[in-house]
């Protein structure tokens, strides 16, 4: 398997996490529509529910990322690790990103 270079994998990661966030969320609405709860305060709440699985979803698992930092720690590779907290702040940004599109569009926060 061909291995993605470093800047594809960080613009990738961060739209994954994004369209986690904005999918799972808006589906959720329409799910609790169904269910006759009220949809906006259901994508609001998915919206802050979902930020750890988007970032979980985006950087491609758990596993991948800690053999990075073993491999970055005891093999002194350190540019790998460097490139993994990249890759995973990327992936927050896009989490935060969703959530802030979400909070804008459920304006939840205004009393």
């Amino acid at each position: 398997m061909k291995e993605i270079g470093f800047f594809p994998t960080f613009i990738e990661s961060y739209f994954i996490a994004l369209g986690v966030i904005l999918g799972g969320s808006l589906i959720g609405g329409i799910a609790a529509f169904l269910t006759g709860q009220p949809p906006l305060t259901a994508v609001y709440r998915l919206s802050t529910d979902l930020r750890i699985w988007a970032i979980v979803a985006a950087i491609g698992g758990t596993f991948d990322a800690v053999y990075t930092f073993e491999r970055g720690l005891f093999n002194a590779e350190t540019r790998d690790i460097f490139k993994q907290l990249l890759i995973i702040l990327s992936a927050l940004g896009g989490a935060q990103t969703g959530a802030l599109i979400i909070n804008w569009l459920t304006q939840e926060y205004i009393s």
